[in-house]
């Protein structure tokens, strides 16, 4: 009897141990929701009453419902950049559409907003999944649509929403026992745990764990991945539905800070970015988690501006810790060093340790092509370079005609040209550092925030005076090379996401920059600065002679230098790059630095441009750095790209940004044609692509 129990006994110990080990995330974020609960107890002035409990599942509720569907997206392999502009369009369309003095349908209403998230979703979806276009371009352009559209919807705070849908969502469910917002929750979690048992809840695992495996087997890809971003996008609706509850009126901005927690909430609640592994229930727990943190900061008296920066420092702590598995960089990275030690212990030489990795770098050597007897004509030399880069000149050259048709000056206005490489001076600068990171198969998240600390901290060093250039320039730009070098540090050696990494550290300038000025940026632009953005050298503004000597400079950079061969190594195939001899590593932390870099000098001649610095400046500048040189030609996934394409990108959109002007158009259409435009630079580009 005793042994046919035992292999029973092990069994269950065995599955036991792969239960825990499969949902180890959602436990251990579990064990910190409940160590942090504790805590705040003990420095709360009483015990924790029903009240506390009600505020505390209320505060958390909406993050954890659009993380949720953050979730179900990561668990595809996808990533969703427009989240938190749903959450925005479905706030203002409650806002505007409900009447606050009459009673309303909270369930009519809630569908409303389900049902616009979803709509959301299914346009996401079909470029994703139908088109197979990358999901951070897709819903990044996504979101710059919905903010113009959230604008055109309502374009300052305002409105009001009916009491009976706060009174519902905010209320109790059972009074003095449950409230409402853990009942939402749980009804989530608990259509997900249906929905996880479905056929299509294997798809997705199979299709995050490996697209291709998946196909393979007779999954349905395209219509998993479609499923899932309108799955999520109803997720994001509930959460516009929830925060417009809680805040009774509409806000047009309420959603952008809520990105950066889903992200947050995401990874450590134990769901491991690039899909196939973890669940929505961990990530409740970590989304209450982020807010009970900054719950804490204020009640030990800690600044609200620190709660940004503490986002982004879980976040990428949550990475590290997730990434400690086999396989990871990170892991290698440790392995190898314990190799070494290893090595140096039993007496051999590094050169005996590294023998296999030289064998391998000089086994595939970068060799430059050797130069002919007879050289090419120019088009057959810079044959790629003109498919991708000319149609961004044609179509300046159009745009240029319809202003000169439509308003009467452009072609024969010297005023026009020198505006135009004014205006444009800033998303050229951009475009070198955004380009090069691109081209590497990245994306830097951090420019908006890199440029708003960057002209913050200059306008206020200078605060008028010429003198304090000599030092506060200086400053700024190394300044930027340590943000440049901390993002690249943590993609090239720590292994995080390129997208993750930027984003937390976007999160984590902001919060500086609100330290740093309090809420309230002071000082102005020193005199000279002012000159060099807006003064005349025979006509011509001082900026321009420096945007020319910098796009020649970017040139060469790129295409006739080392680095710029080994950017596009890196571009074309990360494992050849280092194969080939390629210091990949190092590389990557120049690219990065380069950005940041480019992005300091953006903030430093924006702040010249209006004579001040102000949070939030960089904001507009996020989409059109990618904008510019994806409509420039370059490939967004890397390996394919010039930088004279990238310039035509972006004489080309500021060109139609005047011509916009000219007809007093809002802001609201500018960003929805942005996003309308890369979506289309995009669109036109893939087929090239899969040849």
């Amino acid at each position: 009897m005793t042994d046919t129990a035992l292999p029973s006994t092990a069994s269950g110990s065995t599955g036991l141990r792969r239960a825990l080990a499969k949902n180890r995330g959602a436990l251990i974020a579990a064990a910190v929701f409940a160590l942090l609960l504790f805590l705040v107890d003990w420095i709360s002035a009483g015990p924790l009453t029903y009240f506390d409990i009600s505020f505390l599942s209320s505060g958390g509720a909406t993050s954890a419902i659009a993380a949720i569907g953050q979730t179900i997206v990561i668990l595809s392999g996808g990533f969703d950049l427009s989240a938190g502009a749903v959450i925005s369009l479905v706030n203002v369309v409650l806002a505007s559409g409900m009447d606050p003095m009459a009673p309303a349908s909270v369930a009519l209403w809630t569908l409303a907003g389900i049902g616009i998230g979803a709509c959301v979703g299914a346009f996401n979806g079909f470029f994703i999944a139908v088109l197979r276009m990358q999901p951070i371009v897709v819903t990044l352009s996504t979101m710059f649509i919905l903010q113009g559209v959230t604008l055109l919807v309502m374009d300052k705070p305002g409105g009001g929403v009916s009491p009976d849908l706060g009174a519902f969502y905010l209320g109790d469910a059972i009074p003095g026992w449950l409230p409402m917002p853990l009942v939402v929750i749980g009804v989530v979690l608990l259509l997900w745990l249906w929905l996880k048992g479905t056929r299509f809840g294997t798809a997705l695992y199979a299709v995050g764990s490996d697209a291709d495996s998946a196909a393979a087997v007779g999954v349905n890809v395209v219509l998993t991945k479609f499923l899932v971003y309108v799955i999520a996008g109803g997720c994001y609706g509930l959460a516009g539905v929830f925060i417009s509850a809680q805040t009774g009126s509409g806000d047009p901005l309420v959603g952008n800070p809520l990105l950066l927690s889903m992200f947050a909430a995401v990874v450590v609640g134990g769901t491991r970015l690039g899909g196939g592994q973890g669940g929505p229930v961990g990530t409740v727990f970590g989304a209450y988690i982020l807010m009970m943190v900054v719950n804490i900061l204020l009640v030990l008296n800690v600044s609200a501006y620190y709660s940004t920066i503490a986002e982004g420092t879980i976040l990428i702590l949550a990475v590290l810790a997730g990434s400690i598995s086999h396989g990871s960089v990170l892991a290698q990275q440790l392995r190898a060093a314990k190799a070494r030690f290893a090595a140096w212990r039993a007496g051999m030489l590094p050169s005996q340790l590294d023998r296999v990795d030289r064998r391998l770098r000089i086994a595939a050597p970068v060799r430059e092509p050797k130069a002919s007897a007879t050289r090419p004509p120019f088009h057959i030399r810079n044959a790629e370079t003109l498919r991708y880069a000319l149609p961004a000149y044609v179509c300046l050259l159009v745009v240029v005609v319809v202003t000169q048709l439509w308003l009467g000056r452009a072609i024969f206005n010297p005023g026009y040209w020198n505006s135009l490489l004014v205006l444009s001076s800033f998303l050229a600068i951009l475009a070198l550092g955004q380009g090069t990171v691109i081209l590497t198969g990245g994306l830097d998240l951090s420019v908006p925030w890199t440029i708003g600390i960057s002209g913050i901290v200059l306008a206020g060093m200078v605060n008028g005076s010429d003198a304090a250039l000599v030092y506060a320039l200086p400053t700024v730009l190394l300044m930027a090379v340590a943000i440049g070098f901390a993002n690249g540090v943590g993609i090239a050696y720590l292994g995080i996401s390129p997208i993750v990494m930027t984003l937390a550290t976007n999160g984590i300038l902001q919060g500086f920059a609100l330290l740093y000025s309090q809420g309230t940026p002071a000082g102005f632009s020193s005199p000279m600065l002012r000159w060099f953005m807006t003064g005349r050298i025979l006509g011509i503004t001082p900026v321009v002679f420096f945007l020319i000597a910098f796009a020649a400079a970017a040139v060469l950079l790129l295409g006739r230098t080392a680095f710029g061969r080994r950017v596009y190594g890196i571009g074309n195939g990360v494992r050849a790059a280092q194969l080939s001899g390629i210091a990949v590593e190092k590389t990557l932390i120049l690219v990065y630095v380069l950005s940041a870099v480019c992005a300091a000098l953006v903030g430093i001649m924006l702040t010249g441009f209006s004579g001040q610095a102000s949070l939030g400046m960089g904001d507009d500048y996020l989409l059109p750095s990618i904008a510019v040189v994806v409509v420039g030609g370059a490939l967004i996934t890397g390996g394919r790209g010039h930088y004279l394409g990238m310039l035509g990108g972006v004489l080309l959109l500021t060109a139609l940004q005047m011509l916009l002007a000219g007809t007093t158009l809002p802001y609201a259409t500018r960003a929805i044609l942005y996003g309308l435009v890369v979506l289309g630079a995009v669109m036109a580009l893939r087929e090239r692509r899969l040849h």
